[in-house]
């Protein structure tokens, strides 16, 4: 188990568990968050170019769910976690995260800084989470229904108690 796969809803706890993965592996943490948000929130144009030459990498764990390379990461990972939370939990956390980058002026990738104005929009983490949940109940819970044909080592964790208690080394 070198190359590990994060997935799950915005405020899921993705990237605060794949940062703990990759730090008990040792390998690098790759979070396509930093890789495609440009300054102003603006698409980075070499996105693509730099998912695939961090996952080129021999070892390293990745958490998001970008369409765009979505099947390049999952062709490459050996194994891939689905943090599949509760929706009213991942609602919560997400709620939480977003307060505390909004009253602490908290900087993200590239300079940017989740904004009050910015709440409304469909785009908002808040917004796309309680949308995306269910979108991802869908898709990813036939692929993990089918199978992986491949051979992938398929995790669905769906409490914080199984999140906390997975590692990447009692499950290799």
């Amino acid at each position: 188990m070198s190359r590990i796969l994060v997935l799950g809803a915005s405020g899921s706890g993705k990237s605060t568990f794949a940062r703990r993965v990759a730090a008990t592996l040792g390998v690098p943490h790759v979070e396509l968050d930093a890789l495609h948000h440009g300054p102003g929130w603006t698409v980075r144009p070499t996105f693509a170019a730099d998912v695939d030459a961090a996952t080129a990498a021999p070892a390293w764990v990745v958490d998001g769910n970008y369409s765009a390379v979505r099947e390049l990461v999952w062709a490459r990972a050996d194994t891939i976690v689905w943090l599949d939370l509760p929706r009213w939990l991942v609602e919560w956390q997400v709620i939480r995260r977003t307060a505390g980058r909004l009253v602490l002026r908290r900087p993200l990738w590239n300079g940017n800084r989740e904004r009050w104005r910015s709440l409304h929009r469909a785009s908002h983490p808040i917004r796309w989470s309680w949308r995306k949940h269910g979108e991802y109940r869908i898709s990813y819970g036939g692929r993990f229904a089918a199978g992986d044909p491949d051979g992938r080592q398929l995790v669905r964790l769906r409490s914080r108690r199984e999140t906390k208690a997975w590692s990447p080394v009692r499950s290799a």
